[in-house]
């Protein structure tokens, strides 16, 4: 499929989509995509699909927000301030992909990547079987799938326990979606960790790193995704928009905050207040 390059404006930033439900604990959804977003340089804004009531221990309680207050939020920022990327989350119901897939149809040049959230790091369930069936939808218009892999087992009904079995799944659905799949390799065992970016056409880019020792990995697949959006929008290639997220998320799992009794979140800000670095630098 061909690489979509977002209108540049030098003088403004990237502005980034995230369409996504709300973690009340901070950790990952919105409020991970839009200190993501902001680290990196993007313009972040929001399209609410679910609330939860949420922290590192599990989700308590789930409240979806009725489609068309979805669409009216992508319709608002669209027809007002403009998208340069848009960043899918959890997506809260099988309507809300179908209703969103039709929106999206209408703006092809728009680069999309999709995060199919369907279990939260704590385990807790975030999609049903109807809204995972309705993923198809929105997987025929985005130009980045992120499954990790439990998701990669239910999007392509397989078991997978090799290195050769993730690349063998993740290309079926990248040729059955014509679109690339970046199957992220937190969930497999090993102390080496190993990301892999294949293409319908068969090509294929691993990053290999060592596995960073934390429990505090809340969020990662979420700001992965909205990393990704954020430096699509920018202009970047899809192989250096990876890279520059994998990138950050892995600068945040060495800073996180150790917050919380159960898996914390990541640490977003790198331990570092931008607002204090550029007044120690103004004065």
């Amino acid at each position: 499929m061909p690489h979509k390059t977002p209108k540049i404006d030098i003088d403004k930033p990237a502005r980034i989509l995230s369409i996504a439900g709300s973690d009340s604990g901070g950790g990952a959804g919105i409020q991970a995509d839009i200190r993501t977003i902001t680290m990196l340089g993007g313009h972040a804004m929001t399209a609410i699909t679910a609330l939860t009531a949420q922290n590192t221990q599990g989700v308590t309680a789930i409240h979806t927000i009725p489609c068309e207050i979805v669409v009216a939020q992508i319709k608002a920022v669209f027809e007002d301030i403009g998208i340069s990327a848009i960043k899918i989350g959890m997506i809260g119901s099988g309507d809300i992909a179908r209703e969103v897939a039709d929106y999206l149809a209408s703006c092809p040049e728009i680069p999309v990547v999709l995060d199919p959230v369907m279990i939260a790091t704590s385990g807790s369930h975030l999609a049903d079987d109807e809204t995972i069936a309705a993923f198809d939808r929105l997987m025929r218009r985005a130009d980045l799938i992120t499954p990790n892999i439990p998701e990669l087992e239910i999007l392509g009904e397989v078991i997978l326990n090799s290195g050769a079995q993730i690349i063998e799944a993740a290309q079926k659905l990248a040729q059955k979606y014509d679109c690339p799949i970046l199957a992220k390799g937190g969930h497999a065992k090993g102390a080496q960790l190993i990301d892999r970016l294949i293409w319908p056409d068969g090509h294929l880019v691993e990053w290999q790193g060592a596995r960073i020792s934390t429990e505090n990995t809340h969020g990662t697949g979420c700001s992965l995704s909205s990393a990704i959006a954020t430096s699509l929008g920018q202009g970047m290639t899809l192989e250096e928009a990876v890279n520059r997220g994998r990138s950050y998320v892995r600068a945040a799992l060495e800073n996180a905050p150790d917050l919380g009794k159960g898996q914390g979140p990541i640490g977003h800000t790198l331990g570092i207040s931008a607002f204090d670095r550029w007044f120690l630098e103004s004065n």
